[in-house]
């Protein structure tokens, strides 16, 4: 199965530099000088890293075959990718190991099946079709997603009422925090 561990991002200076949009958790093994990554498509690549450097948190990558703010422009959304078959941490996983599995409750209940992950700045997101054909969006985290079993071939999930599009009878809302401009009275109590 291919990973796709980077895309590229915008041109940086007049000498091929790109940024990248990091989808590994070990950039500074994974762009060393000399590695080469398949593309897709896979007619720009195959791309070999010249030089890598980390500055603010954001990858500049320069790959020996773009070699000018032209060629880098025009690598903008190329994806970088690896061939892997699965992932050797104990709680981690690759999309495609988590694609198809069934999802349910804590209870048992089906909720409906894995599509994808969708890979946001604070936390990846699974994408999930319920039974009812709506696809939704739920935080992966361990509170959300306490279970992931892929030998089982399911992943238990335990939301908030109306996180799930078929529990939207059970959203939870939460009344607003006083001084939080949604008050109707003046702070001396009295009516506005």
């Amino acid at each position: 199965m291919r990973l796709t561990v980077a895309k590229i991002g915008r041109a940086q200076g007049l000498r091929g530099e790109v940024t990248l949009d990091v989808r590994t958790d070990e950039p500074d093994l994974r762009f060393v000088p000399g590695a080469r990554f398949e593309t897709v498509p896979a007619s720009a690549g195959p791309l070999t890293v010249e030089s890598a450097r980390e500055h603010r948190g954001r990858w500049y990558v320069a790959f020996a075959e773009i070699l000018d703010r032209t060629a880098a422009e025009e690598s903008r959304g190329i994806e970088l990718v690896l061939d892997v078959e699965s992932s050797d941490e104990e709680d981690a996983w690759y999309p495609h190991e988590l694609a198809g599995l069934r999802v349910e409750r804590t209870d048992g209940t089906p909720v409906g099946e894995v599509l994808g992950v969708e890979h946001m700045p604070a936390h990846d997101l699974l994408v999930i079709r319920e039974t009812s054909g709506a696809r939704t969006l739920v935080p992966f985290v361990t509170a959300i997603v306490p279970v992931v079993d892929v030998a089982g071939g399911r992943v238990v999930v335990d939301p908030p009422g109306g996180l799930l599009a078929d529990d939207v009878a059970n959203l939870e809302v939460v009344p607003p925090t006083p001084g939080s401009g949604d008050d109707t009275e003046e702070q001396d109590g009295g009516p506005r």
